[in-house]
């Protein structure tokens, strides 16, 4: 059989097509594919509900790639172990309460058992504005992370959502469209995004899952972004705090969702 390349364009482009007009109405959208965002949207997609996660780069798994100073090894304490067990990533114990997995096959694997269970994931769009309706955050406004990287005049499109997770880790990029176009006051203790303080991995790992939860009426803090909005250490290239977190978010919106 010789390959045409119209047929191969089409069945790309109707693919893609039927598949963005179904994410623009979901009971959950993330921003961001770190490793909290992808778990998030795991558990969230193994409960059934309909979520989407937009990724502005090329790749997926935000800083667990590169794990500490680009040696691609990273760490997770003994109470997250269980969590990379059950994505079946393999571990190896570096002393008591401390475990090595690899970078590579971490990021590797959340991200395929997610789409597996349905997590359908976005890359290289960025969510440039958010929708509010009655101070409540109701969607998201989308644009190709080309257009924003060119500074071209490109008007963007809009999805809707029931829910929306920040998942941006350091930047809190939602979080502070919200604080900057909305009005709406943020629930920190100074109602604005409080910024990150400086590494305490021990206190950081415990804030980041405490902190991740919503920031306003329909949107989520998840991962670093959450210690970004609500003032806690960042915690360097341990990740067990950033899986629990996205466990604990998918967990309270899967009870959100069930109240209507």
């Amino acid at each position: 059989m010789k390959l045409d390349e119209i047929v191969i364009s089409r069945a790309i482009i109707e693919s893609y097509k039927d598949k963005l007009v179904k994410a623009l109405d979901v009971d959950v959208a993330i921003v961001g594919a770190g490793p909290a965002g992808m778990v998030c949207g795991y558990y969230l997609a193994k409960a059934g509900k309909h979520v989407v996660l937009f990724e502005r780069k090329l790749s997926v798994g935000g800083g667990m790639w590169g794990g500490g100073i680009m040696f691609n090894e990273i760490v997770v304490q003994e109470k997250a172990k269980r969590l990379l067990d059950e994505f079946g990533i393999r571990t190896r114990r570096y002393e008591k309460g401390y475990y090595l997995a690899d970078s590579i096959e971490s990021v590797s694997t959340i991200c395929s058992k997610a789409v597996k269970v349905g997590l359908n994931i976005f890359n290289l769009i960025s969510a440039e504005d958010v929708m509010v309706r009655n101070k409540k955050v109701t969607g998201l406004v989308l644009n190709w992370t080309a257009v924003e990287m060119a500074n071209l005049h490109v008007d963007p499109i809009s999805m809707r959502a029931k829910f929306v997770v920040d998942s941006t880790g350091h930047p809190a990029e939602v979080a502070r469209i919200v604080e900057r176009k909305s009005g709406i006051r943020l629930k920190t203790k100074t109602g604005k995004t409080m910024g990150e303080q400086s590494m305490w991995a021990d206190v950081g790992e415990d804030t980041i899952v405490k902190n991740s939860k919503e920031i306003c009426s329909g949107l989520y803090a998840c991962g670093m972004c959450a210690n970004a909005v609500f003032g806690g250490p960042r915690m360097g290239p341990v990740f067990g705090g950033m899986l629990l977190a996205g466990e604990k978010v998918a967990r309270d919106l899967v009870k959100k969702l069930a109240m209507g």
